[in-house]
């Protein structure tokens, strides 16, 4: 079977100004030794687009600590490569908007998980200021921005109290993710677990009163009654159709490993990297990706086995299962359950 390549999340670099409580990269502030070059990213640019690979969305770290995240930006664009840049704000300045013009950036995300103290409390003092002032900057640049909140047991309690600033945004849109405990979570000790299906019914109460596309991510569901509106498009299509790592998606991290998803932050699930094999050899490989190429209903456990909904969610997002509890195709907080 033939895998068509769609969409590459891209950790530019480990660099970041931040050493956040949850981050599941593992970024203690410094950027890994040997990353990949500025000619490599170019060289990895124009292996995604050989791929069919049609959206980037780029990553750190902190993107903004690399200082040729432009040249990199602009290696995908040139493309036809749609990019965004996902940020924690804290470096943003004014200037770089001409820059992300320059380049063709499709849109930025902001990280901003709660109310100014929750916020900081996960991060550092100042940082939701300098966050929130950055979502402004950028929409009144004219730079489509976005919202992401990652949710812990602690700030999932505080989406109501939080709601109100978010609404006021120019954004075009705010999604909810499950935070992961992986990387500096997992060393944390962060309480991560929150209620699925107290987060949706959230969601619907508010989706259709703010003028930007608001959902869930994929570690959160599923299969509700309303789970067609849930994942951020209005269209009503929206319906989750179980984990794409490794079968139209793939992450590369700063030092070159790929896999099927910058989420997979465990060495087990590393397929290959681009100094030692190029991109094609890695996904066309007929061993890669196993775990969603080789999956078969049959490999569903829990309740996830007997669900009605099985044939189309597949068990959920699989970097989630692997981190809280091992089991691949089991989700663990399914909102069905």
């Amino acid at each position: 079977m033939e895998y068509r390549l769609r969409q590459c999340v891209w950790e530019i670099t480990l660099g970041c100004c931040f050493s956040c409580k949850y981050c599941g990269s593992s970024a203690n502030g410094k950027k890994r030794e040997n990353e990949l070059s500025t000619e490599e990213c170019i060289e990895v640019s124009r292996q995604l687009k050989e791929l069919g690979c049609y959206r980037v969305s780029m990553i750190g770290g902190e993107v903004f600590m690399r200082a040729d995240w432009p040249e990199i930006v602009e290696s995908l664009t040139k493309l036809g490569i749609s990019v965004c840049i996902i940020t924690n704000g804290f470096l943003f300045k004014p200037e770089h908007i001409d820059t992300l013009k320059r380049v063709g950036i499709e849109s930025v995300a902001v990280s901003l998980d709660g109310p100014e103290e929750v916020h900081d409390k996960y991060r550092q003092q100042g940082s939701f200021a300098r966050a929130l002032n950055a979502v402004k900057t950028l929409a009144a640049g004219g730079i489509p921005v976005s919202v992401i909140t990652t949710l812990n047991k602690e700030n999932a309690a505080c989406l109501e109290d939080f709601f109100p600033t978010v609404k006021e945004l120019d954004i075009f849109a705010w999604q909810l993710q499950a935070c992961s405990p992986m990387g500096n979570a997992a060393k944390a000790g962060i309480d991560f677990a929150f209620d699925p299906a107290k987060v949706i019914a959230f969601v619907e109460r508010h989706m259709n009163s703010v003028p930007f596309s608001m959902g869930i991510a994929h570690n959160i569901g599923y299969h509700t009654e309303n789970e067609k509106y849930l994942r951020g498009d209005p269209s009503g299509e929206a319906y989750f159709t179980g984990c794409t790592a490794g079968l139209t998606s793939l992450g590369i991290d700063s030092i070159g490993n790929v896999r099927g998803c910058e989420s997979m932050y465990d060495d087990c699930f590393i397929e290959g990297n681009v100094r030692e094999k190029s991109l094609a050899e890695i996904w066309n490989d007929e061993n890669a990706f196993a775990y969603n190429r080789k999956y078969k209903p049959s490999m569903l456990t829990g309740s996830c086995a007997s669900c009605d909904k099985k044939g189309i969610c597949a068990g959920g997002c699989r970097s989630y299962n692997h981190f809280v509890h091992g089991k691949l195709y089991e989700a663990p907080a399914c909102a069905r359950t």
